[in-house]
């Protein structure tokens, strides 16, 4: 607990870290890096649900097709060469097969841009925060970014190359240029 409240408190003072740092922290569970300063990235109990039916879906998808490997909200990405001491940590995230290490899923970051990153909207997110972290993902390599609304009940796909889109939860998402023969109904990932 003590080295919990000390994570909270470095918070709170704006110390700045190095990547190397913030990943030996005793405890980054909520904690993302930017540029050197601790991030809270908080999620509520509904985005946390809804996190957990996304990566379940993608992860039972992957289970039997082996196209890639699933990550939740604390898998850390430096994938920004320019900035060194920027770690992201979508809510849910997927590196597909072929671009997974040769020695295996690292101990610390990945190294690189998961192929789909997604960010599910809590109630602490501003939405300029969210769009800046898309506009990062997009930029860094990321294949496509789903946002999810829980409260709306949608997901906004972005891609790098602009061709946008936003699914209601009566609408089919489909990803068939990451994984081919994934399907659901927008509706299953929120509770009913």
């Amino acid at each position: 607990m003590t080295m919990l409240l000390e994570a909270r408190a470095t918070v709170r003072q704006g110390v700045r870290l190095t990547a190397e740092e913030f990943l030996r922290l005793p405890d980054s569970k909520g904690l993302e890096l930017v540029d050197g300063k601790l991030v809270e990235k908080a999620m509520g109990a509904l985005a946390s649900e809804v996190g957990a039916e996304i990566a379940c879906r993608l992860k039972n998808h992957c289970r039997t097709t082996r196209q890639g490997r699933v990550f939740d909200a604390e898998c850390g990405y430096r994938m920004f060469p320019e900035r060194p001491n920027l770690v992201r940590k979508p809510d849910v995230s997927l590196v597909v097969r072929e671009r997974v290490p040769a020695t295996g899923t690292p101990d610390g970051y990945f190294a690189l841009a998961p192929d789909l990153a997604i960010e599910v909207i809590s109630p602490n997110d501003l939405l300029y925060e969210v769009d800046e972290k898309v506009g990062e993902y997009l930029r860094a390599g990321v294949r496509e970014v789903w946002v999810v609304n829980p409260k709306q009940r949608t997901v906004q796909i972005r891609r790098p190359d602009r061709k946008d889109s936003t699914l209601a939860e009566d609408d089919r998402l489909t990803c068939e240029h990451l994984l081919p023969g994934f399907e659901c109904a927008v509706s299953e990932f929120f509770p009913d």
